[in-house]
């Protein structure tokens, strides 16, 4: 039996594009949905597929019910209508847990149709769904000091990545230097994610981790989260 359960849903799209998703979200009610300003990287033959070009993309973050994500992806594609092609690319990712009281609110809302699923775990947060064996996407995030994205993903392309997204960041202010596993760390950074089949996660990985990695001058943290489903924002696309 199905459980409904909340998912993290990313939608990568062409920043002149963002009003249709926004749009979309606001007529559903959507609660919750981050925007950030990012710069596709992708290689111009995928460009069409995927929507991740070279350009300024709209990174939007969304917490939803599973099933809702299709529906909310079909309705964007439905506004887009024509100038869907290259639009860009959603997925979601599983979560494993969630503050109480924010699962309260859904399922107070009668957003989630199965409410025995908030009895998976006590206290303060809520268990998602178990990562199985169905996964085949993941998603790799490498935050990266600033100036060496397009290095990064010259590697990261020789190892099987397709592209990627580029998010300029800040971290907090300090009065001090910090320092993580004893290596000053930059309060300018790129935040770089891309979307991968599983099998290619560990060579990227291993490639991006040994050219830009903790010990190297782009101080790189990466790690990757599962993915498991993947919906094109062009019509008639999965």
């Amino acid at each position: 039996m199905h459980n409904a359960v909340l998912k993290l849903l990313f939608v990568i799209i062409d920043w002149n594009k963002l009003k249709v998703v926004s749009k979309v979200f606001e007529q559903e009610r959507i609660r919750f949905h981050f925007v950030s300003k990012g710069k596709g990287t992708a290689s111009s033959e995928i460009l069409d597929v995927l929507g991740i070009g070279s350009s300024e993309k709209a990174v939007i973050l969304c917490l939803e019910q599973d099933g809702i994500a299709p529906f909310l992806i079909q309705e964007v594609r439905k506004k887009l209508g024509a100038h869907s092609t290259g639009a860009g690319i959603a997925f979601t990712v599983p979560l494993s847990g969630i503050n109480n009281l924010i699962f309260k609110l859904f399922k107070e809302a009668d957003t989630l149709t199965k409410p025995e699923t908030a009895e998976a775990q006590k206290g303060n947060t809520r268990e998602g769904d178990k990562v199985g064996t169905q996964i085949r996407n993941d998603l790799i995030i490498s935050i990266i000091n600033q100036g060496y994205s397009d290095e990064f993903m010259t590697v990261a392309r020789e190892a099987g990545a397709t592209g990627g997204t580029v998010i300029n960041a800040r971290g907090l202010d300090h009065r001090k230097t910090v320092k993580f596993f004893g290596v000053s760390v930059q309060d300018e950074k790129e935040i770089i994610i891309m979307l991968t089949s599983r099998d290619r996660k560990v060579p990227i990985m291993q490639a991006v981790s040994q050219a830009y990695g903790i010990t190297t001058e782009a101080e790189g943290l990466v790690f990757s989260l599962p993915v498991d489903k993947v919906m094109g924002l062009n019509v008639n696309v999965d």
